[in-house]
Parts: structure tokens; sequence; C-alpha cells
């Protein structure tokens, strides 16, 4: 694989690969008054809606408007109210996204993919217990149900969806269980999401949650096996930053180095500067982790996972 610039882990986050919209832009509420605040950082800080470019937000806007005339024609579609849902959390409309699953679900309270939709985004605004809830639910009813490609709100330069049913539900779940600190029970989920893993960009994404959580739970031996597949020729779509993480960790950390830039405010940097930090973290340097979480947290990206994730770090 040529390796290239570094670039954001997900159209959203997933992913996850957010997955998430952060990557457009965010800010807090100082100076912006006017803005609506979306949601409490783990800190306590307010965290406005994202100030979005104009180009982005049109399309968007026009691609919500499309997703809101087939949910008329079809009120009683699941699916339709998802698309709905999720053109709104590109909005940064966050909250609004989860009260239109919510009413879904009062439709359809079986219904494991709107459950996995409401769970993300409790996620984004930082309702862990309320996410975990959504994602326990989804992950109990999606059982045994054939596994199906999730199309992509926000497509990748090659427009291949790397991410499944099965695996949005258990990404999302152990990481809300990795931000509280339930790292043994993140393992669990993370393993379960690498097991329907069915390319490299969502394996590699899995395996760095599930590494950084075997460490936190002190398996060590087993961390490291983690690793011993991340070959250094993969064919990555979009997951880069957390693939170049896991060759970095397998390397002891030696090119750790080269993921911090100046760039910031954005998914990838986020992603990156976290991962940094979580290595130091582990390796004992409190002090130098701490500031990487600090510098994160100065950014605007705050519905990226890596900075939430740093939310957490120092909530601690």
């Amino acid at each position: 694989m040529t390796r290239r610039p570094f670039a954001s882990p997900l159209a959203v986050s997933l992913l996850c690969l957010s997955i998430s919209l952060g990557s457009l832009g965010a800010g807090r509420a100082s100076g912006d008054e006017a803005r609506e605040v979306e949601a409490t950082s783990l800190l306590g800080r307010a965290l406005v809606r994202p100030d979005l470019p104009a180009e982005f937000e049109q399309r968007q806007t026009a691609l919500l408007a499309e997703a809101e005339r087939a949910l008329a024609v079809a009120p009683g579609d699941p699916d339709a109210a998802i698309w709905v849902g999720r053109r709104t959390a590109y909005l940064g409309r966050y909250r609004e996204a989860i009260a239109i699953y919510s009413r879904a679900l009062e439709r359809h309270p079986d219904h494991a993919k709107l459950y996995r939709h409401r769970g993300h985004r409790y996620i984004s605004i930082r309702r862990l217990d309320d996410a975990i809830a959504d994602l326990e639910r989804a992950a109990e009813l999606i059982e045994g149900v054939p596994d199906e490609i999730e199309p992509d709100g926000l497509p990748n330069d090659r427009g291949i969806p790397t991410s499944t049913s099965h695996t949005n539900i258990w990404y999302h779940l152990g990481l809300a269980y990795y931000l509280k600190g339930e790292f043994t029970r993140a393992a669990e989920a993370y393993r379960a999401c690498r097991s329907f893993s069915t390319n490299p960009d969502m394996s590699v994404a899995a395996s760095y949650w599930l590494y950084l959580s075997l460490r936190r739970s002190g398996e060590h031996a087993a961390a490291s096996t983690v690793l011993e597949p991340i070959a250094p020729d993969l064919e990555i779509i979009e997951n880069d930053d957390y693939y170049y993480l896991l060759r970095a960790y397998a390397g002891k950390g030696r090119e750790l180095g080269e993921l911090l830039d100046a760039e910031q405010g954005t998914v990838a940097s986020a992603t990156r500067a976290y991962g940094v930090g979580a290595w130091h973290l582990l390796e004992g340097d409190v002090e130098r982790a701490r500031s990487i979480f600090e510098r994160i947290v100065d950014g605007d990206a705050w519905a990226a996972f890596g900075y939430i994730a740093a939310e957490a770090e120092l909530s601690r």
C-alpha cells in the first residue's frame, strides 16, 4: 500500500467510523451565544452547534429535505426515519436527531437500527448511560440476524461503505463502555465488532479500540496479539489514522511523533492526537498524555470520538 497523507478516519466516524460531523468544525459557547448549545462536555463546557461550511450545509440541507419528503410519503417506514435523523445530525442538530429516532421508536420499539443510530448520537451529546442502554438493546435485537452493509451518509472517496449493521452496533457500544472507563466490557464489544468485520478498514478500527481496551484492562499479552495481523501493506480506504496508530504501537511508539502536527480542529487530528496521548498514558508518562488531551479539547472537533475520549481522560 502506498502511504497516503493522513486523512480523516471516517466520513463519520463510522465511524464509526463517524461518521462524525466534528471534522467540519464546531465551537464552544464562548463568543458563540447566537448558536444553540447541543451538549455539555464531560468537563462541564457548553458545546454549541457546528458552524458549517456553506457548500456542505447547503448540500446536506437539500438532502435532509429529500429525506423528509420520503418520510412524508411513508411515515411508518423506520428506514426513512433513520435517514431523516442521520441527515439532521450531519447538520449538527444532534438533539433533534435523537428526538426523531425516539418518535420512530414509539412506532417500532424493536427496531435495532433505530437504537443503533440513537445510541450513536447519545454518545455525541455525552449521554453515555443512555447510549449504552440503546446499543445493548440493539445488540440483543440484532443477534442471529444476517449482517448487511450500512450505506454511508457521508461517503468516502471511493464511495465504498466499509461498515455493517453488526459492526456499527458493537463499535459504538464498545466506545460507550470505553468512555465510561469500563474497559473489560469495551474489549468484549470490540472483539464482537472485529468478528463481524469483513474488510481491513473495519478490522483496524475495531482493533485500535480493542488494543487500547485490553491495555487499560491490564491484559498486555492479549493486547500484543491484536497487533500481529496489522500488516504494513493493508489496503485502507478511510481509516488511515487508526491504521497508522496501530503500526506505531507495534513499533513500540517510535513513529508516534509524526502523527502529531499543527493541524487541529478536525476528526483526523483529534483521532491521531488521542492515540498518541493514550500511548503515553499507557507507558506511564501522565503529564505528556495530559498535555495532549488538553490540546485536543482546545480544538473544535467536539463530536469526534478522539475528542470525547480526551474529555473522558481529563475528567478522570
